[in-house]
């Protein structure tokens, strides 16, 4: 289950129902999926292939396009991050910017765990997603994602424009790495 904190307060704040209403009231969409119908030889495994990585997509099917109805997704990917990533550092050293893009980020965790930091109403927060968890940043809502010490993620992207997103750079200088 995600756990917020605030990183002006260091508020932290559990719970589901906690962790919904602070999201809600920062327009940040936020679900959770049951991932236990992952295939239990892929559960945990972020060296994959693109065979298993449609395997995690399949079993996931029926999460998928519900929330593709919902809220205009056309298309999803798979996204495995670890240690074993080639070059893993360039690839965070560019996700660890703050920016922002023309439609949602979504990301469900598949398994592992990742940080989105995100600017809410009172300044930024970071929410710690771990498998199941489910969020959705709005389009134009400055934010980033990133791993946890735990360095290893596996994650589904939903996209509105088939292309997939941009992000576009965004200076703010309220904005401090803790």
């Amino acid at each position: 289950m995600a756990t917020i904190r605030v990183r002006n307060t260091n508020e932290v704040i559990e719970g589901e129902a906690a962790v919904r209403a602070f999201l809600t009231a920062n327009d940040v969409y936020y679900d959770h999926w049951d991932v236990s119908v992952i295939p239990a030889p892929l559960q945990n495994k972020y060296d994959l292939t693109d065979a298993e990585k449609e395997e995690i997509l399949a079993s996931l099917k029926g999460y998928i396009e519900d929330l593709s109805a919902k809220r205009g997704y056309v298309k999803w990917d798979l996204i495995s991050l670890s240690d074993t990533t080639p070059n893993i550092e360039e690839l965070l050293q560019k996700f660890e910017q703050v920016h922002t893009h023309t439609e949602d980020e979504v990301r469900a965790i598949a398994s592992g765990s990742g940080i989105f930091v995100i600017k809410g109403n009172d300044g930024y927060f970071d929410v710690i997603l771990e498998a199941g968890d489910v969020i959705s940043v709005p389009e134009g809502n400055p934010h980033f994602f990133t791993l946890t010490d735990e360095r290893k993620v596996v994650a589904v992207r939903l996209f509105i424009d088939p292309a997939g997103w941009v992000a576009h750079p965004f200076y703010d200088p309220a904005f401090q790495k803790a």
